[in-house]
Order: C-alpha cells, then sequence, then structure tokens
C-alpha cells in the first residue's frame, strides 16, 4: 500500500519533494501507527466487503475497521460473526487465486464487543486470522481491558501476531472525579502489553452519549468543553515522550448536507492566493460537501498531536490524508535536528532562518515528524497541503459517495 497512488506521475514529480513510502501489515509497529490514516469504519452486515476490498473500491484506503460493536444491531451478533467469516474466506481464497495480494490489502482490523466474543471468534476463524492486522477494543477499561490483550498475546503464540487498539469512551474517563485514576491505571496496562498497542483511540460518540450532546457540522470536538477537556487529560497521558503512544483523532460522523447554521470555517485568502478564482470555486466545492467543518477538526487534531482519523464515509479518506503530509519546512527542521543530535550543540537557527531549532526539547518532535513524513510524504517548499488536497480531490471525483455504513 501507499497513499496518493490515484496522483498521476507528474502531480506527484511536481507535488512532493519526498513520495510516501510502501508499507503493509508486516512493516514494523513504529511505522504501522503513523500508517492507519483515515480508517474507515463499516458493520459486519455490510454486504460485499469482500469485493470492495478486492476491487481496490476505496482510492488511497490504508485501514478498515470491520465492526461487530455498535454497528450492528444486538440481535445481528451471531449473523455479523457469521459474515465475517464469510468475507475472509472469500479474500484468503482470493489471494490464493492470486486476484489480490495480502500486500495490496488495507490494514484490516476487527472491533469486537468484548473478552467473550474475541473467545467465540478464536474457536471459529482459523487461517482467516492472518488477514488481520489486529483487534479494535471498544470501551476500554482498566477493569476488563487486561484479559483482552492476553487472548491477543495467546492468539501471538499461536502464530497470528494482532495489535490491539483500545477506544477510551467510557464514564470512568470522561467523569472527572474518576478520570485521571482510570486513564492512569490504564496506562499502567498498556504499558505491559507495549509491543503490541498499535495505537490509542478517541471515542468522541460515546462520551458525548452519555451528555445527550450530538455536534454538528460546524462544530468540532474542540468546541465542547466537556470534550477538549478530556482530550487534553487523555494526551497529557499518552503522548508523553518516555513511553509514547499514538492518539487518533475521533470519528467525524457527518457527510454531505446542504443545511448550514453557521458561516463556513475555511478562510477564502489562502484558497485565493494559491488559486486565484478557481481556488474560491475549490473552496465552495469543499463548503458544500460540508468538509469545512472536519478540515478544521484535523488541524486541530494534528495541532495537538494527534495522528489519523476515524471517518465512516469514504470522502473523508483524502481531506484526512492530504491534511497529513509534511511541509518542506517541518521535514528540514527534523532531519537538522535529527542530525545534530550528538550532543555538540544545544540550539540551533533552523534552515528557513525563521526559528529557533532547540536539539533536546524537539527530539522527539523531531522523529515524530520524520515516521510521518515516510507514510504521507513532504510537500515541496512551492506547494502545502491545500495544493494537495485540491489535487486529491480533483483527482477523485468518481469516487463512491456511498457510505461505509450502507447495506
Amino acid at each position: 500500500m501507499k497513499l496518493f497512488v490515484d496522483l498521476s506521475a507528474e502531480d506527484k514529480e511536481k507535488l512532493f519533494f519526498k513520495e510516501p513510502e510502501s508499507f503493509d501489515k508486516h512493516a514494523g509497529k513504529e511505522l504501522l501507527a503513523y500508517a492507519l490514516g483515515a480508517t474507515l469504519y463499516m458493520p459486519a452486515t455490510r454486504p460485499n466487503i469482500q469485493q470492495d476490498l478486492v476491487t481496490k473500491k476505496h482510492a488511497g484506503l490504508t485501514s478498515i475497521v470491520i465492526c461487530l460493536e455498535d454497528a450492528i444491531g444486538d440481535n445481528e451478533v451471531e449473523v455479523a460473526e457469521n459474515l465475517l467469516q464469510s468475507e475472509l474466506k472469500k479474500l484468503v481464497l482470493d489471494i490464493e487465486k492470486g486476484f489480490i495480494t495480502i500486500e495490496e490489502l488495507p490494514l484490516l482490523f476487527i472491533r469486537i464487543r468484548d473478552g467473550r466474543q474475541l473467545l467465540r471468534l478464536r474457536q471459529k476463524l482459523g487461517e482467516e486470522w492472518s488477514l488481520l492486522t489486529g483487534v479494535v477494543i471498544p470501551k476500554f477499561s482498566a477493569s476488563t481491558g487486561k484479559s483482552i490483550l492476553s487472548q491477543l498475546m495467546e492468539l501471538k503464540m499461536e502464530g497470528y501476531p494482532l495489535y490491539a487498539m483500545p477506544i477510551l469512551e467510557t464514564r470512568n474517563v470522561i467523569y472527572k472525579e474518576t478520570r485521571m485514576k482510570e486513564l492512569i491505571h490504564i496506562k499502567s496496562i498498556l504499558d505491559e502489553f507495549y509491543d503490541i498497542i498499535l495505537n490509542v483511540r478517541i471515542g468522541a460518540t460515546d462520551f458525548c452519549g452519555l451528555y445527550g450532546i450530538r455536534r454538528n457540522t460546524d462544530t468540532t470536538v474542540y468546541d465542547i468543553a466537556i470534550l477538549n477537556d478530556c482530550i487534553a487529560d487523555i494526551l497529557n497521558v499518552f503522548l508523553r515522550s518516555d513511553q509514547p503512544y499514538v492518539v487518533s483523532g475521533p470519528v467525524w460522523e457527518h457527510f454531505a448536507s446542504k443545511e448550514r447554521i453557521l458561516k463556513p470555517q475555511l478562510r477564502r485568502t489562502p484558497f485565493r492566493e494559491h488559486y486565484g478564482e478557481a481556488g474560491v470555486n475549490i473552496r465552495s466545492e469543499l463548503i458544500n460537501n460540508q468538509m469545512d467543518g472536519l478540515i478544521k477538526e484535523i488541524l486541530m487534531d494534528i495541532t495537538n498531536g494527534i495522528t489519523g482519523k476515524t471517518i465512516i464515509h469514504p470522502t473523508h479518506i483524502k481531506p484526512v490524508q492530504a491534511l497529513n503530509a509534511v511541509s518542506y519546512e517541518e521535514y528540514l527542521d527534523a532531519a537538522n535536528i535529527i542530525e545534530q543530535a550528538n550532543g555538540e550543540k544545544g540550539v540551533l537557527k533552523s534552515a528557513f532562518q525563521n526559528k529557533m531549532n532547540e536539539i533536546k526539547p524537539h527530539f522527539y518532535w523531531a522523529n515524530r515528524m520524520i515516521l510521518k513524513s515516510r507514510i504521507y510524504g513532504v510537500l515541496h517548499d512551492e506547494y502545502t497541503n491545500i495544493d494537495l488536497l485540491q489535487s486529491v480531490i480533483y483527482t477523485g471525483h468518481s469516487q463512491s459517495n456511498e457510505s461505509s455504513y450502507s447495506n
């Protein structure tokens, strides 16, 4: 797999100083944690999952979660488990027949309900486990999470190394009086299983549900005081440099609608400066497709150290990935910091002569930027994420607008 594969060779050469690297599920954990990109959720009851993967229906998609939890009804569990098994068996056959290779598949995850379901799946699935990159653990808690992680370690011993992606979305995490104790306890458990924890995910929808809140297309998670407060504490605990985790952004649950309440959130100036009147048209198209709120939230995710995002609609893939591409200035700063981290200097002027780079304080950031650059690429100095976003949006006009939750 590789990001931005649907761009022409000419466009890639024009836009990228350093193109994204190829990767697959066998890449190391450190790189894979950044490779998830826009993670598309779909119910296990959705038809033709195997066909969509083999035909590569969604260009640029690098990770998929097949959901056995909240995306299906409580009365559909057995049906969903059987459908999951059937779709995975068909994928195994397609690989054996040479229709697709495992290296071409997006990173595949299943979201389970609980440890009992994982135990059932261990009895149902055989070689199908080899297709999966990992298991998503919803409502992860200090009281139940360890037993599920222990099951994944047993699967690893059986020859099926799988990563875990715990989702933080319980009462004990969002409620102020229990939050820090719960987060610290959860972190101590994840630290025990550090080698198989791919990233930590934030369940904004469940958090909002506990307070009867639902954000609209004009509102980001950072605009909701309760969520913003909780996200800050999650990042405080899990982004620490002494034992860092990659934290993924909450789901954006909206897609195109013509109704608006607030003014658009994309400034006109950057688009006009880069493209003139054509840029204004690009901005208008993003706004008409309700992308401006999503774009604002992605930019806030990145500012707060979050990498990647849960999505439920294929039109969200390209904005997430384009906005995460690394700028030439960021890449030079990061590369220079790492190169000079030999103890001979403490501080140096940036290559662009516009900021101070301190080796020790910025070293962790620099390593994160280099890892990101391997997955998302590095743009040429004269191009920005807006240029890349414009290119991938217009290249992908034929992409299906069908929600991954459609049946």
